[in-house]
């Protein structure tokens, strides 16, 4: 069953032009092709790149993060309560006015105090600034590298000028050892970002996290197997020109230092639209939409390989939207430059608690004594001499 299954998954028809096929990547002469087997090393490498993360983030984002002023949030712990605690973790953390007066009653807590305990649990459901921070720092230290050794591999090669030779003499492509090992390293960094997800932070697009994650990892594994590595290479180098900007911008942001943040930010903005939204798909998705139909006659591989490069767009679409946004606003308002991905921290607490408990001393002193910031008026009419 299993061999059935796959004898028909790799079809030479399914993945190759007419008139080519595996044989034509087979070893010979000295020649390297890439083999789907090759795959397996990426497995090894993001299992590496988690063990290097958790050391980067102790040894190196923490002492960077303190010595930027990077300063943990303190928040105030919820006393326990049995009843809020299971409505928080198996109904809601948000909820509404009729249920918050539900569950008045069901533990003698007035109003206040149930909303209280509930934004002071979900903020200590939020990820801490530090963890935030060391974060993107391993991103930023990341991506930084990998653009510049994506652009050392590229530097010379004839497709980084002239995207038609992307093409020249498809699909019997010499494999270059630095074209292996960009790949590799690539394919094993999203794979790190894959299953550490889950303790990562999350932000309010995390599906189209997952989404994109997904789909650069079929992308690069599918560009791998048929030769598609030329185009490949491409790819990642132009996702990688712009997001050590945005990392390092979370970073000063995390710290505080706002102009830093609001400048690099803009730089980001700028990079991110013309890779994403100008070079990438006039130029990249052109070149293995439009050009491959003139030397061959289109095949599943070919529509596969575009539909992820589409959906890849699609995506960029959707960040872009909120990258100009966010740029608009900066630069039209002069207002700071906030991450819209994020959840932010409720005000929670000592301040806002202690503003009220003023307010409320000094309207027990001008009207009376106060009952759950209520007046409590005088009924009897008079005081008995």
């Amino acid at each position: 069953m299993l061999s059935e299954l796959s004898e028909w998954f790799w079809q030479e028809r399914r993945w190759f032009p007419e008139g080519l096929g595996w044989a034509d990547l087979e070893d010979r002469d000295g020649r390297v092709y890439a083999k789907a087997r090759d795959l397996w090393v990426a497995l090894p490498i993001a299992l590496i790149f988690l063990i290097i993360r958790q050391i980067f983030e102790r040894m190196v984002a923490t002492p960077l993060a303190s010595l930027l002023g990077v300063e943990d949030t303190v928040r105030l712990k919820v006393p326990h309560n049995p009843t809020l605690e299971s409505y928080y973790c198996n109904i809601t953390k948000n909820p509404t006015q009729s249920s918050v007066a539900s569950l008045c009653k069901k533990t003698g807590y007035s109003e206040r105090q149930v909303q209280r305990w509930f934004r002071r649990r979900r903020n200590q459901d939020r990820p801490s600034l530090l963890k935030k921070f060391r974060e993107a720092s391993w991103r930023f230290t990341f991506y930084l590298l990998a653009f510049i050794a994506g652009l050392a591999a590229l530097i010379d090669k004839p497709w980084l000028y002239d995207l038609k030779e992307m093409w020249q003499g498809f699909p019997v492509l010499t494999l270059l050892p630095s074209q292996y090992w960009y790949y590799m390293i690539e394919l094993g960094f999203y794979g790190s970002l894959l299953f550490s997800v889950a303790s990562d932070v999350k932000r309010k697009d995390f599906k189209e996290q997952i989404v994109h994650h997904v789909a650069t990892i079929l992308l690069i594994s599918f560009s791998w197997c048929v030769n598609y590595i030329r185009c490949g290479t491409l790819i990642m180098l132009v996702h990688d020109s712009s997001d050590y900007l945005l990392e390092s911008a979370k970073m000063f942001n995390y710290a505080g230092w706002r102009n830093a943040c609001n400048y690099i930010f803009i730089v980001f903005a700028a990079v991110f639209i013309v890779t994403r939204l100008v070079i990438f798909p006039f130029w990249i998705i052109y070149c293995t939409w439009v050009y491959p139909v003139t030397i061959y006659k289109p095949f599943f591989g070919y529509y596969f390989f575009n539909g992820l490069l589409m959906t890849l767009q699609c995506l960029h679409i959707f960040w872009a939207i909120l990258i100009i946004r966010i740029a608009i606003r900066f630069l039209t308002n002069n207002e700071k430059v906030d991450d819209e991905r994020s959840d932010k921290d409720e005000t929670d607490e000592s301040e806002e608690e202690g503003d009220e408990e003023a307010g409320e001393k000094k309207h027990m002193k001008k009207n009376g004594p106060v009952q759950n910031g209520h007046t409590v008026h005088n009924n009897n009419h008079r005081k008995r001499q």
